[in-house]
């Protein structure tokens, strides 16, 4: 039996069983929210869609680690090659400011090669001059998972990367991984700067993921599960991958093509429906939208509560 987490044998964390709702349920539910309305019925008030945002920005505003030892909520995302992990972190950041802006770089052209090279730290900054703050989560966001084992980024990086032993600006060698004898080693990290939850980032659109990529990922997440480190995912470009989703976005949960896409990737990856979120990054539009704002802000609301309760029990553990 492989080795488990202490934190993991005394409870399978609760953001599994407790206060969750199922896969099934929750797709009845939003597609009772949804069934017989028409968009164009519905005043600005009436939409559900609209209500969700305003309650979970809010949520999401008000967040602060409750951690003396933790300033941060730090979130390490990871997945195929063009999945959209830095678009996801550049929308994240133009909830949070109000605006659009570019953020974290990413790539404009279709490739089997990651465009992110080394390891990266994005902090939000709220405020302007001097009242500029940063928001109380970080992303990191790491070279993607390429097809073959000499190609991306290697799986014992990333749980190096979990543990907190991975310096700001590593660079990636597929070749050889991070060692303790490399200047990018971080030898005493602070609870800080481990990662408290691990994001797989998928896109609805894409080819079937690879078995040489599937066991990546499959090697990642064990990893992940022995620190105790809770697990979710976020399915990207779902407007891409359904016409219906397209036309309107509050068709999410009312598509079976996308239900059925995010139960193949539950069984293919490993992560329970439940903890799997449809989402848009935003890459066309020049201007914020509530219906693309809502379903980011649900993930990352997710991403909140899974990593808080991590942090949380890391303070247990150490009380």
């Amino acid at each position: 039996m492989p080795h488990m987490h202490p934190l993991q044998q005394a409870k399978t964390f609760d953001f599994v069983v407790n206060d969750r709702i199922t896969s099934t349920s929750m797709w009845k539910r939003m597609e009772s929210l949804v069934e017989g309305t028409s968009a164009l019925s519905m005043t600005k008030t009436e939409k559900p869609f609209l209500g969700a945002r305003e309650k979970t920005l809010q949520y999401v505003m008000n967040y602060k680690p409750e951690n003396k030892d933790v300033k941060h909520l730090r979130v390490l995302l990871f997945g195929p090659v063009g999945a959209g992990k830095s678009s996801f972190i550049n929308s994240v950041n133009n909830i949070i400011r109000g605006r659009m802006s570019v953020f974290a770089a990413t790539s404009a052209t279709t490739s089997d090669k990651s465009f992110t090279r080394s390891f990266e730290t994005h902090q939000i900054r709220t405020g302007r001059g001097t009242s500029k703050a940063f928001y109380p989560i970080v992303f990191n966001d790491i070279m993607g998972l390429e097809e073959g084992t000499d190609h991306g980024v290697r799986a014992e990086d990333i749980k190096l990367a979990m543990m907190g032993h991975m310096k700001e600006g590593y660079k990636f060698n597929h070749q050889t991984p991070l060692s303790e004898r490399d200047p990018g080693y971080n030898q005493n990290p602070s609870p800080d700067d481990k990662v408290h939850v691990l994001v797989c980032v998928l896109s609805a659109n894409s080819a079937e993921i690879t078995d040489s990529v599937l066991q990546k990922m499959k090697d990642i997440r064990e990893m992940a599960r022995d620190l105790g480190i809770p697990q979710m995912a976020i399915v990207t470009n779902i407007d891409c991958a359904c016409a219906e989703i397209e036309k309107d976005l509050k068709n999410v949960y009312k598509s079976k093509h996308l239900k059925k896409k995010m139960s193949e990737f539950s069984s293919a990856v490993g992560i329970s429906m439940n903890c799997i979120f449809p989402m848009k990054n935003y890459s066309e539009e020049i201007d914020l939208d509530d219906d693309v704002d809502t379903l980011i802000l649900s993930a990352l609301k997710h991403v909140i509560d899974f990593g808080d309760d991590f942090i949380e029990s890391m303070q247990m553990e150490n009380s």
